[in-house]
């Protein structure tokens, strides 16, 4: 059977990391069967990113090339309907996901308003980790912040395009439905990896403030989660 490999859940989310949880939404939709396995240490995975799947002996990593991958090999239709230019929406959103994950990381790790409630949190659901691992941790994010370039900012630049984001997203789920129509599709998968991470978290980050403002990314979180959680 498939097995899907990622970081571990938390506060209710099957896996407390954007990617890892898109491909988790992707699978349930899909109904293609699989195992999970929650992974602390990323440092085995390909090229140390989580998450990735092994699929009859075939070790694969990347969300995206684990969703097409699925596509291929299982014959999948959750995209078959979609137009050229729906297609497109769908990569630009993809890309503008990537850009809100550096946001939210920022937001558990760096900012020092709410990294104790993200690492109490962290420890109250997973003991066999310890706060010295988690401190381990949070100096190794420092560097990614830095390199990456959003550790450079100042909190209030940070969450700035990180609101911006989630506005852009705000903009396009309908207040019904799904991006695309009455279904949801692997965009829907890859909206609610995020906001879920967001929506679910009890820490009050300027992000939580705007999720739970607007009444479709929450309905439309709520609904993909409800889906994916049976």
């Amino acid at each position: 059977m498939l097995a899907l490999y990622s970081y571990p859940d938390l506060y209710g989310v099957a896996d407390n990391n954007g990617y890892g949880l898109k491909v988790y939404a992707f699978l349930k939709l899909t109904g293609v069967p699989f195992t999970h396995e929650h992974v602390f240490d990323a440092s085995k995975a390909p090229r140390g990113q989580l998450p990735y799947i092994v699929d009859d002996g075939v070790t694969i990593g990347d969300s995206e090339t684990i969703l097409a991958h699925l596509v291929q090999k299982y014959h999948l239709t959750i995209d078959a309907a979609l137009t050229p230019a729906q297609r497109t929406t769908d990569r630009l959103v993809t890309r503008l996901l990537d850009d809100l994950y550096w946001v939210m990381s920022y937001s558990r790790w760096k900012d020092e308003r709410y990294f104790p409630a993200f690492r109490d949190g962290f420890m109250a659901q997973h003991a066999q980790i310890d706060e010295a691992g988690l401190n381990k941790a949070k100096e190794h994010n420092a560097q990614r912040y830095f390199f990456q370039g959003i550790g450079r900012y100042a909190p209030d630049q940070a969450y700035a395009r990180g609101l911006s984001d989630l506005q852009v997203l705000a903009d396009l789920i309908p207040a019904d439905g799904y991006v695309h129509g009455a279904q949801p599709c692997s965009i829907d998968a890859g909206i609610y990896g995020f906001i879920a991470n967001i929506h679910y978290y009890p820490i009050p980050t300027p992000l939580k403030a705007f999720v739970s403002g607007h009444p479709n990314l929450v309905r439309h979180c709520e609904a993909i989660h409800a889906a994916v959680s049976s």
